[in-house]
């Protein structure tokens, strides 16, 4: 099955609602990365989150998600868009604990209680929109829950899972995010907090196999949802070896140059998919010919 998400709405329109199947997407964020299974569950649950977050914006607007806890694995950033593609890494992919009190891998531990959630959205204006709120648990899904109610005032319940296969590789990663919105009533909100306090753990839900789509059935009960619409989800980069190029045309004659006189070569490393970009002696001097022709 291919990873995808949808979009919904539930009880005649006053709760919105996604859920993502992320498994795919997260596995490949896991093998560029070469992420220990901790790692791989903080990861996986962010990219999860923000990928459907990105499904709430439109057209070419971007957003780029900040994790950034004082436990040992750093920082973790994202980059996502409106077009289920995602892309994300973190300082220190190989971290490892044991197993925390309740026999779950410790990713409060790794990721740290001390730090902030920033989500920045590029909205194709001048300036742009950044909301940023204090770590609250540092289990992810708890953080995310704290942003939309705090930065985004939309009192929001947001679930993610991720769970990882003896040979590190990710056995099954998604999410659901249930919003409540202007005109739900408050029996609307007491049957949906109830629904949620005694609804599976999302790993069990995405254990058993079930789809987006019954996923929130699950969460939301099956006659209360209306899928509005659904979208692919995939692990993307936007590098390129050009685009690094430029960069490095940016960085002046007189380093360009010093690139040639040391080492006779230049390498450039995108962090986000670990694609490593080499360019040749003769590539820089055309470097060096094309910043001269510009000047």
């Amino acid at each position: 099955m291919n990873d995808y998400l949808i979009k919904a709405l539930a009880f005649e329109g006053t709760i919105r609602a996604y859920a993502v199947r992320s498994t795919e997407t997260v596995g490949e964020a896991q093998r560029r990365h070469g992420t220990w299974p901790i790692v791989t569950a903080a990861l996986g649950r962010s990219m999860s989150a923000a990928v459907m977050m990105g499904a709430m914006v439109k057209g070419e607007d971007k957003l780029t998600i900040k994790i950034e806890g004082d436990g040992p694995l750093g920082s973790m950033i994202i980059d996502t868009n409106a077009y289920g593609e995602v892309r994300g890494y973190v300082t220190n992919p190989q971290v490892h604990f044991d197993l925390n009190e309740k026999g779950k891998l410790d990713v409060r531990r790794a990721v740290g209680t001390t730090g902030m959630l920033t989500v920045v959205k590029d909205l194709g204006l001048r300036d742009f929109f950044t909301g940023q709120v204090p770590l609250v648990s540092g289990e992810i899904a708890e953080d995310f829950t704290e942003y939309f109610v705090v930065s985004e005032q939309v009192p929001s319940a947001v679930g993610l899972g991720v769970l990882v296969n003896p040979d590190n590789s990710v056995k099954a990663a998604g999410g659901f995010i249930i919003q409540v919105m202007p005109g739900a009533t408050d029996e609307t909100i007491t049957i949906l907090e109830d629904r949620i306090a005694n609804v599976e753990p999302i790993s069990k839900l995405i254990d058993r196999g079930l789809t987006p789509e019954e996923i929130l059935q699950e969460v939301l009960g099956r006659e209360n949802v209306a899928v509005l619409d659904r979208m692919d989800v995939t692990f993307s980069c936007n590098c390129s070896k050009e685009r690094f190029g430029n960069a490095i045309i940016g960085l002046g004659l007189q380093e360009v140059q010093e690139l040639i006189e040391e080492d006779g070569k230049a390498e450039a490393h995108c962090h986000f998919c670990g694609e490593t970009y080499v360019y040749p002696l003769e590539e820089l001097e055309g470097f060096v010919d094309e910043i001269k022709s510009r000047s």
